[in-house]
């Protein structure tokens, strides 16, 4: 294998990974605030594929408005899961919420197939993103370059957010004490809903950009992405924004890397990314960039 085909692969890893990053920040982001692990965040990705799809090959919008309406729709989704399904069991057991996370995680997969049925649709990826660059035999696909560029560029808009202004260093407080928060006057529903919005518009970002990738959609597609995102966030440090990050792309390139090296194992590529997850677990059990799974948030 020469340099060329190691850097064609770790092109593609690096666009995949932003991928499992983007959707990975929202699973850190929930668990650090609210203690809860949202099964139901690949499902919101799928939310927000349909509804770009929705927009584009349906309402006939253009790309970029039907993109940005299924972000700020897929927003609001998150708030109402958050207000109908976990506000009411902020006081009870941890495992009430985790089961009704996997609960709302069955009633989108389930809802989605009732309104568009099984059949996968065929996404609609704009000119802007179908073309490719050849540069000394190294093909850059459009949506390889654009992916992790957005990805990183909206990375660094919610660190300034987290830690430049109010709403984040409320979100950062209320990660550490959410009783003492709420005594000082901040309204702590409302915070919580940013976070289920701010998470909810990356996966619907991260989701439209898979619908690109792999031009397939069906009301399960977000499951095996979910996942890894949530494997992601756990190998970077469930709690780190950074860390989710920096997870993404670890397990976005080691999967690519697996099957360019060993193509009789590309079947096994997904059990390869949890597989490295335990591997790192065992010698760091609190993540790559974890330090403190009780007080380092954020």
């Amino acid at each position: 294998m020469n340099s060329t085909i190691i850097l064609q692969q770790l092109v593609n890893g690096i666009s995949l990974g932003s991928l499992y990053g983007l959707v990975a920040i929202g699973y850190t982001m929930v668990y650090g605030v609210i203690r809860l692990i949202n099964f139901a965040h690949g499902d919101v990705m799928m939310v927000g594929m349909y509804f770009a799809f929705v927009g584009v090959a349906m309402m006939f919008l253009p790309w970029w408005a039907a993109f940005l309406l299924s972000m700020f729709a897929t927003a609001i989704v998150g708030v109402l899961i958050d207000r109908i399904a976990y506000k009411p069991l902020r006081n009870a057991s941890r495992i009430s919420a985790l089961i009704t996370a996997i609960g709302v995680s069955f009633f989108l997969e389930n809802l989605f197939l009732v309104v568009f049925g099984g059949v996968p649709k065929a996404f609609p990826v704009p000119s802007i993103f179908a073309g490719a660059m050849n540069i000394n035999g190294v093909i850059f696909p459009n949506i390889a370059i654009i992916t992790p560029i957005v990805a990183i560029v909206f990375l660094l808009m919610l660190l300034f957010v987290l830690y430049k202004t109010k709403y984040g260093m409320a979100m950062r407080a209320l990660s550490l004490d959410m009783e003492t928060v709420r005594i000082m006057g901040i309204n702590v529903d409302l915070i919580i809903s940013m976070v289920f919005a701010i998470g909810s518009f990356l996966a619907a970002l991260g989701g439209v950009f898979w619908a690109m990738r792999y031009p397939a959609i069906n009301p399960l597609i977000g499951i095996m992405p979910g996942l890894k995102a949530f494997a992601a966030a756990v190998l970077g440090g469930i709690g780190s924004v950074t860390g989710a990050a920096v997870g993404g792309f670890i397990i976005g390139i080691s999967e690519i890397l697996v099957v360019a090296f060993f193509p009789s194992l590309a079947g096994y590529k997904d059990a390869f990314a949890f597989l490295f997850l335990i591997f790192v677990l065992l010698f760091k059990p609190t993540g790559i960039m974890g330090e403190d799974l009780e007080r380092g948030r954020f």
